[in-house]
C-alpha cells in the first residue's frame, strides 16, 4: 500500500505534526523526521517502506553478508563481466566518477590498505604495519581496474570493492526519494551522520544541521548551517585513530600512498544535492587536504568547509558556496 493510498480514507487526516522513525541499519542506525498530516495506518506504511529501502541497500552492497551482490562480485572471477543492479551500477558510476575528479584520492578498492592498518572489520590498529606488508596491500588498491559498462562491471584483476565510503550516502537518498514519492515534502533523513533534507518546520523555521567540532574528548557544536533542500556529509578522523611513539594515524588511508592521511585536516563538511555525492566528496577532500580541496571545490563550485588542525587550535577554512548556507544560522564557539 501506497502512502497516497493510506492518506485516501474516509476520516480527515489528522493535523500536520512531527512523525519519527529510526532503528538499526549498515552496522549504524538511521533516524527520520518528517512533518506531515498522517494517520496510524500512514505512519506504519511509512515506517516499513523507509526501513525496506534501506535494507535493500544493505543486502545490495554489504561486504559483511555473504550473498550481498557485493560480496559475489567481490568473489567472482578477474576478467569475467558481472551484472550489477541498476542501484550498485548507479554506485560505482559514481564513484568512478569521484575518483577522476579528485585524481584518485577517492578509491573504492582502498579495503587491503585499510584492513592492514587495522582500522577494517578484522581488527583494532595498534602498531604500523611493515613496509613489505604495506607495498603488497597498495598493490591490490586500484580502481582503474574496475571497468563499467552499463549495468555490467568487469574486474582486470584481482581487487576488493568495498563501498562504505558512499553506500550511506546513497542509503539516505533512497529514503528521501521514497518518502517524496509519498508525497512527503518536509523530511530529514539522517543514516549513520549523512544527512538530506527539503521543505521547513510548520512554523517556516528552515532544516539546521550541525557540524560537529573535531574533538574525541566530547560532542560538540562547531557551526550550524541552514541546510535546505540539499544534503552534507562530513568526514574526520577525530574519532578513529591510533598511536604509536608519538605519531598519530588517522583511519583516512590515502589510496595513492596506502598510508594514513599526514595533511592536518580534522574534518571536511560537503553539501550538495546528492547525499552519495556529499559522502564520497568528504572522502576525498579529507585525503586531498585543505589547499588541493578548495581549489577543486572552487574550480567545480562546490560548497566545501573544512576544519584544520594548527599549533594554536582549529582553524575553518571555506568554499565561496558553503557560505551562503550560514546566514541565518548561527555561530557556536568558532573564531573565523
Amino acid at each position: 500500500m501506497t502512502l497516497a493510498l493510506a492518506l485516501a480514507g474516509c476520516n480527515p487526516p489528522p493535523d500536520v505534526s512531527a512523525h519519527r522513525f529510526q532503528g538499526p541499519i549498515f552496522g549504524t542506525g538511521y533516524h527520520v523526521t518528517v512533518y506531515a498530516a498522517l494517520d496510524d495506518e500512514a505512519q506504519e506504511t511509512l515506517d516499513q517502506g523507509i526501513h525496506r529501502e534501506l535494507e535493500h541497500v544493505d543486502h545490495l552492497m554489504s561486504t559483511y553478508k555473504d550473498d550481498s551482490e557485493l560480496s559475489r562480485f567481490n568473489r567472482y572471477p578477474v576478467g569475467v563481466p558481472f551484472f550489477l543492479s541498476p542501484e550498485t551500477a548507479a554506485v560505482i558510476r559514481e564513484s568512478l566518477r569521484i575518483a577522476r575528479l579528485s585524481n584518485d584520492a577517492f578509491d573504492v578498492t582502498v579495503g587491503p590498505a585499510v584492513n592492514l592498518w587495522g582500522f577494517g572489520p578484522q581488527g583494532r590498529p595498534d602498531r604500523a604495519p611493515e613496509a613489505d606488508a604495506l607495498a603488497e596491500a597498495l598493490a591490490r588498491v586500484d580502481i582503474h581496474a574496475l571497468e563499467l559498462h552499463g549495468d555490467t562491471l568487469t574486474k582486470t584483476k584481482p581487487v576488493y570493492v568495498d563501498l562504505s565510503g558512499i553506500a550511506k550516502g546513497f542509503g539516505t537518498d533512497q529514503v528521501a526519494d521514497y518518502l517524496e514519492r509519498q508525497g512527503i515534502d518536509s523530511y530529514l533523513v539522517e543514516v549513520g551522520g549523512e544527512i538530506r533534507t527539503r521543505g521547513h518546520k510548520p512554523d517556516g523555521s528552515p532544516w539546521r544541521v550541525a557540524v560537529e567540532k573535531p574533538v574525541s574528548s566530547e560532542r560538540s557544536v562547531q557551526r550550524v548551517i541552514d541546510l535546505g533542500d540539499a544534503a552534507v556529509a562530513t568526514s574526520g578522523d577525530y574519532r578513529n585513530y591510533f598511536e604509536e611513539n608519538g605519531v598519530r594515524y588517522s583511519h583516512t588511508i590515502d589510496p595513492r600512498t596506502g598510508r594514513p592521511i599526514t595533511n592536518r585536516v580534522a574534518s571536511v563538511t560537503v553539501i550538495t544535492q546528492r547525499c552519495a555525492t556529499a559522502d564520497a566528496l568528504a572522502t576525498a577532500f579529507t585525503v586531498m587536504g585543505e589547499s588541493a580541496a578548495l581549489k577543486l571545490a572552487e574550480r567545480e563550485n562546490l560548497a566545501v568547509y573544512v576544519i584544520v588542525r594548527t599549533d594554536d587550535g582549529f582553524e575553518t577554512r571555506m568554499s565561496p558556496a558553503f557560505e551562503p548556507y550560514l546566514e541565518g544560522a548561527r555561530t557556536t564557539g568558532e573564531e573565523e
